[in-house]
């Protein structure tokens, strides 16, 4: 039927004076610097595998010939916030910028193991200080311009130097997460780039002024992705509507709130690639509502299933169903910069009143596991000698007493889309609301549009808040430097969250090259977070997605964004 449009280990490397990219797997030996979280997604990815074996209804490879109708809809419960990927930190943006944009480097499609991406081969020198990138030639950006070393050299320019041309920050234009993956900006006493000297048109050279533990891995976010310059030029501030980079799709039109409309590179530098024609990413906020579009034929694929809805949908003709590796964490955070929220006894006292356990049974279906720290157990550091805060009301209650809080009452800020970390906000907040009034707690659900959302929750207008977070180079830095690390005020710290021994032990971790220091630098750093409680990890969940049986190549990365290149549509 014709769809309609309905109602998103380098620590070992760096130590390496070589390590080539290609084909040749003895060669690239620049792997994974989390050994440990890669291995966690590979099995992830692997158990996904077979379970989408048993779950795809004989649908996805083996079904049918190619669609003559190759526009492939994706629903999502919300939109995108921008279109200049490093300026944002939302899922819903890198969903549709993975598709327009490349990295130097990229990830395999089922894990965080890094492979080329617009540079075919790479080199580490001088103990890891210093890295040379051969660039493809013959790859253009969707203008018709040449994508080459200068391109690359602008791009990171720009997001360092806060006085660059093209760093918009006039505009609002903010690029947290490169400050934090690089130790700051142009300037700043941890920012550890210290040059970029292009050697010829697809030769380039980033000299680093200490060793840094994630840089390979880093070079495959989609954060550090290449835009044309020329298209800078053109288009100015306005490039967050304007996107123009190197991938499978080009970018056509966005109609807020509705849909986005991709469609593919006829240029594109891989051969025959992308199979789709066009790419629409639909927003539909109501999870319910986006699955009975997919059943109806309307949608392809849709993420936010309900956990619920996995068993109905076992064995259901004409729909398949998919799950991520655990990679994120689902949390509530604290404001400390407003009280009574900057009293850590208060901060604990409230961790042993979310029943975890009680919120997983409900809204998870059971696909997620109650956390106790920020990243997730398989990666890298991971803590699990920290004792959890038991769910125990009456301790809380009593916690609250002897500190002073009695009627207490604040806003509880929920998010109004669907997350791969809460698939259903609004139940998840009920479900807390309800644990905070057994101990006297009176807590005011409060949700308003996504984008106004992040933007209010960065600048502390909040009280509470959920949010959860997805890595995305499968390093423990992404989680910690982001998320805690007081540099990330404003940006992803929206917890406000400032201690100068957690800030030196992620400083230190972050430019340690050995694996074993790097674990135990992460492990004293929970213990002290822990204790200070400026969030209640909730859990780390196996996000689960449904599609149309025709949707054939598609496999979700852990990182919750994936280029669609591979994908096609099957009669």
């Amino acid at each position: 039927m014709k769809k309609s449009l309905v109602l998103t280990s380098v620590a070992a490397a760096a130590l390496l004076f070589t390590a080539c990219g290609g084909d040749n797997n003895e060669g690239n030996t620049n792997v994974d610097n989390n050994a440990e979280a890669n291995n966690a997604a590979d099995d992830g990815a692997e158990e996904n595998d077979e379970a989408g074996a048993e779950e795809d209804n004989d649908g996805g490879e083996e079904a049918g010939t190619p669609s003559e109708d190759q526009t492939l809809i994706f629903a999502r419960g919300g939109d995108s916030v921008s279109l200049d990927y490093a300026s944002v930190t939302d899922g819903e943006s890198s969903r549709v910028t993975e598709q327009i944009y490349e990295s130097l480097l990229s990830f395999e499609e089922d894990s965080f193991e890094i492979q080329p991406g617009l540079a075919e081969d790479w080199e580490v020198h001088d103990d890891g200080t210093r890295y040379t990138f051969q660039l493809r030639e013959g790859v253009t950006f969707h203008d018709g311009t040449d994508f080459n070393a200068d391109a690359v050299k602008l791009n990171f320019e720009r997001w360092a130097d806060p006085d660059h041309e093209f760093h918009f920050a006039d505009e609002g234009y903010a690029y947290s997460v490169y400050g934090t993956q690089f130790g700051g900006f142009e300037g700043d006493d941890g920012h550890v780039i210290d040059e970029i000297n292009v050697l010829d048109d697809y030769e380039i050279e980033f000299v680093l002024n200490q060793p840094l533990g994630s840089f390979i891995q880093n070079m495959g976010m989609s954060y550090f992705s290449i835009t044309s310059p020329a298209a800078f030029e053109e288009y100015g501030a306005e490039i967050n509507e304007n996107p123009v980079g190197t991938g499978p799709f080009q970018f056509v039109s966005w109609s807020r709130d509705d849909s986005i409309v991709l469609e593919k590179y006829e240029d594109y530098w891989q051969e025959d690639l992308p199979k789709l024609d066009q790419v629409i990413f639909q927003v539909i906020p109501d999870n319910s509502a986006r699955l009975t579009a997919l059943r109806s034929g309307e949608i392809d694929i849709m993420d936010g299933l309900n956990p619920d809805d996995l068993e109905q949908l076992d064995g259901e003709e004409g729909v398949q169903t998919f799950e991520r590796a655990t990679n994120n964490i689902g949390y509530l955070g604290f404001n400390e910069d407003k009280e009574p929220f900057d009293d850590p006894e208060l901060r604990r006292a409230l961790n042993h009143a979310i029943d975890k356990e009680n919120l997983i049974s409900l809204l998870y279906a059971d696909k997620a596991e109650p956390a106790k720290n920020l990243i997730p157990p398989d990666y890298l550091g991971y803590n699990d000698e920290i004792e959890a805060y038991e769910y125990d009301p009456e301790l809380a209650q009593q916690m609250l007493e002897d500190a002073g809080y009695e009627d207490l009452e604040f806003d509880l800020w929920t998010m109004p889309v669907a997350r791969p970390y809460m698939p259903d906000p609004q139940r998840a907040a009920e479900v807390m609301q309800a644990n905070l009034d057994e101990i006297g707690v009176t807590a005011n659900i409060v949700s308003m549009e996504w984008a106004t959302y992040l933007e209010q929750t960065e600048a502390g207008e909040h009280d509470l808040f959920m949010l959860g977070w997805s890595g995305v180079n499968g390093d423990p830095d992404y989680f910690f430097g982001n998320l805690l690390h007081s540099d990330a005020i404003p940006g992803g710290n929206r917890n406000f969250y400032r201690n100068d021994e957690v800030d030196a032990l992620l400083d230190e971790a972050k430019v340690t090259i050995d694996e074993d220091e790097r674990a135990e630098l992460y492990m004293e750093a929970q213990e002290i977070i822990h204790e200070e409680a400026p969030m209640i990890p909730l859990v780390h969940s196996i996000p689960v997605l449904a599609g149309s049986e025709r949707v054939s190549g598609y496999v979700p990365h852990p990182s919750t964004s994936e280029p669609l290149t591979n994908v096609e549509l099957m009669d």
